[in-house]
């Protein structure tokens, strides 16, 4: 059977129809859409049930209330919205309530002493507004996001049920073209607005994971996070439809490792998962999220976020290779090859589920299409999907999974060693490397275990720091254990999204196999510079706080 684009999109237009917000019931039904269509495909497929209830830890994250948005209006002057133009209007897990009254645009700290009794429109950490709006005897909420144009942007809250103690008023969210008018009527004089929220705040909500294997362990394991809201085409629903065609293109092409196939809300999803899995039987993680790319392909790049070279493995050269292979276009004038779409590898990025695989120990990769100018927004719609980068990243995962599945012991040996020179050499080429081939021979010799090779060399070094508590180390996890500490922790990470790569998940990888002047060497290894007064800071913290201990 061979991979169709056309199958995916397909599924993206029906994944689409869903207001997938977690702890939503639009996920739930999103979820049992695709339970059926691979039950359809003679997979054996679980339907897991976690919860939502705003209460339940998963590792290290909240789980945020169960919610459902029922009304939505908003009116200001001539113009009126309502959840009939997008359900992304009412912002997720807001309250109930109605508001009326003067708008006042936060565009500096000092507006806020004229917010109470008012509606505020802020711009920017909307999470921690609402919070400070709440406190300040605001009215409402209006939030948008700069670079949105006239769509509507997505901004979630993710409350809990101890967020609705003080959480009491309704958040809306409009379209950056009409948050200007505000400010713009604002500084001349004054804006009225007046709108409505019904919401539905449930005792619980099934957290959905929809699981299928074949073959026997080891497993390839594939993942696609199926939250996000209406219409969320690109986000994700590209990656979860991708991932029923990979599911049906691979069903009888097991061979030394086996496939499973896993759909999950983003981090919430994979760390309730996590407990239930045997990670001894994973070999790999290929997470796929935004795999749609741009109607426009000279506006978007296949991303291949490599795995951290502390989980280096081979995966990352094999979709690599193939990557390349489909993406071709046209040839040069000596008959080379030509690429369709721009392509690129990176060194480990985090942000979606193959961060909680790497964190836990199972090299994770992810080919991914940025930018995307639609992101996060209502104005993420099928039709600006494109075919192409759809055919190029699933024929390219397929083309991996049988490889590693069933090619020869020599031929995967042969493209380790060229992806161990060409990794390293790429790094060399940036800086001076320390321990950078320690590492990646560490994990030639875990791919060696899983696959069957004889390749790598195991580190027999005792690592740095013991992780009491696994899992995503977000914002807000410090926060609700020492609000002091976590405001500070937040202070160290804001408005740096490398450094809280490497605190949330750089040094955590590298401590548990080095100790601490090999870790740190390895971190500059991989990415150059690293603020390690910032980052060491950040791990005394999470040491206060009983996350991680010393060995």
């Amino acid at each position: 059977m061979q991979f169709d684009a056309k199958n995916v999109f397909y599924n993206v237009v029906e994944i689409s129809k869903f207001h997938r917000i977690q702890g939503s019931s639009g996920l739930v039904e999103a979820a049992k859409y695709i339970y059926d269509r691979v039950k359809e495909l003679g997979l054996e497929v679980e339907f897991l049930a976690d919860i939502y209830d705003g209460k339940t830890i998963h590792l290290t994250l909240p789980s945020p209330i169960a919610w459902d948005v029922v009304e939505g209006e908003l009116e200001i002057g001539e113009t009126k919205l309502t959840i009939k133009d997008s359900p992304l209007l009412v912002m997720a897990h807001s309250p109930s309530g109605e508001f009326e009254g003067e708008v006042v645009p936060i565009l500096n700290e000092d507006d806020w002493e004229k917010a109470e009794g008012k509606i505020v429109l802020v711009g920017e950490k909307w999470r921690n507004a609402y919070e400070r709006a709440n406190e300040v005897g605001a009215k409402g909420f209006i939030a948008y996001r700069k670079g949105t144009g006239n769509a509507f942007p997505y901004i979630g809250l993710f409350l809990t049920k101890e967020d609705l103690k003080w959480a009491k008023i309704p958040a809306v969210a409009v379209p950056e073209t009409i948050a200007n008018e505000i400010i713009s009527k604002a500084k001349k004089g004054g804006v009225k607005a007046k709108g409505r929220v019904v919401t539905e705040i449930k005792d619980r909500e099934i957290l959905p994971i929809v699981y299928a294997k074949v073959g026997e362990p080891p497993y390839l394991l594939f993942s696609a996070h199926i939250c996000h809201p209406k219409p969320g085409a690109n986000d994700n629903a590209s990656g979860s439809a991708m991932l029923i065609e990979i599911a049906r293109v691979l069903k009888d092409k097991y061979g030394r490792v086996g496939f499973a196939f896993l759909w999950i809300p983003e981090y919430h999803g994979t760390q309730a998962f996590i407990p239930r899995a045997n990670l001894e039987e994973i070999y790999a993680n290929i997470n796929l999220d935004m795999v749609g790319g741009s109607e426009d392909r000279a506006k978007s790049t296949i991303m291949l976020v490599k795995t951290p070279l502390s989980r280096f493995s081979v995966i990352s050269g094999v979709l690599e290779m193939y990557l390349e292979k489909f993406n071709s276009g046209g040839k040069t004038f000596s008959g080379n090859k030509l690429p369709l779409m721009k392509l690129r590898t990176y060194p480990y990025e985090m942000g979606s589920d193959h961060d909680i695989f790497n964190f836990f120990g199972v090299p994770g990769t992810m080919p991914i299409t940025w930018p995307d100018k639609f992101y996060h927004t209502s104005a993420d719609t099928p039709e600006k999907l494109s075919l192409e980068s759809l055919e190029i990243i699933g024929k390219a995962v397929v083309s991996t999974a049988d490889f590693l599945a069933n090619g020869k012991k020599e031929e995967i040996e042969r493209v380790a060693r060229g992806y161990l020179m060409k990794y390293l050499g790429e790094l060399s080429i940036e800086r001076k490397l320390e321990v950078a081939e320690l590492l990646a021979m560490n994990g030639l010799s875990r791919d060696s275990k899983f696959l069957g090779l004889s390749m790598g060399q195991e580190i027999s070094e005792e690592g740095w720091v013991e992780w009491t508590r696994k899992g995503l180390v977000s914002v807000r996890f410090p926060q609700e254990n020492n609000q002091r500490k976590g405001e500070e922790f937040e202070r160290l990470v804001e408005d740096d999204r490398m450094t809280s790569c490497y605190i949330s998940l750089g040094v955590p990888i590298v401590s548990e196999v080095l100790p601490e002047e090999k870790a740190w060497k390895a971190l500059r290894d991989e990415y150059g510079k690293v603020n390690e007064e910032k980052v060491k800071r950040a791990i005394e913290i999470l040491a206060d706080l009983g996350v991680i201990k010393a060995r």
